[in-house]
Formats: C-alpha cells, structure tokens, sequence
C-alpha cells in the first residue's frame, strides 16, 4: 500500500485523517481509488485528463510534472503529497 498525505482542506476525502493508505500502481490508479471510496476526489485533483493547475503532487517529495506525471508508477512504501497551491497577497 502507499501512503497518502492529504492537506487539511482534502481531508473531508480521508475522513479527517492526514494520511490513507491506497493501492495503486500509479498515481492515476491511486486517485481513482480514492475516488471510488470517496466520490468527488478525482474532480478536485484532475480536470481534462491533467492534474489542476493549483493541485501539486509528490512522490517521495519529487513533483510528479518532472516525472511522468499521473503516469508515474508508484511501489509499496512509497508516499504520495497532495496539496492545493497556497497562496496570498
């Protein structure tokens, strides 16, 4: 299973956990499980095939868009971040 860390506005998905463990080969397939436990996840990460422009994932603290994207393989043990961009002014 890989871990999942979930940043607190996500964490209505986990139930209020920061952390979900997830089967998946990839962070697509690990989203789309999430999602099928938790309907509504897959929408706030993903829109047209890509991960939303303020959605950023890690993989072991490596963004996934300098690696292969939602494509990137994942094994057991690894740690999958998503977090929304933060931002102020």
């Amino acid at each position: 299973m890989v871990t999942v860390r979930l940043a607190t506005p996500l964490r209505k998905f986990s139930d209020g956990k920061p952390e979900i463990q997830v089967s998946g080969k990839t962070i697509r397939e690990i989203i789309e499980n999430i999602d099928r436990a938790k309907p509504g996840f897959k929408e706030r990460i993903i829109e047209n095939g890509e991960i939303k422009q303020f959605i950023n994932i890690f993989h072991n603290n490596e963004d996934v868009r300098f690696k292969k994207g939602l494509d990137t393989p994942v094994a057991e043990d690894d740690v999958i971040s998503i977090l929304p961009a933060v931002s102020g002014g």
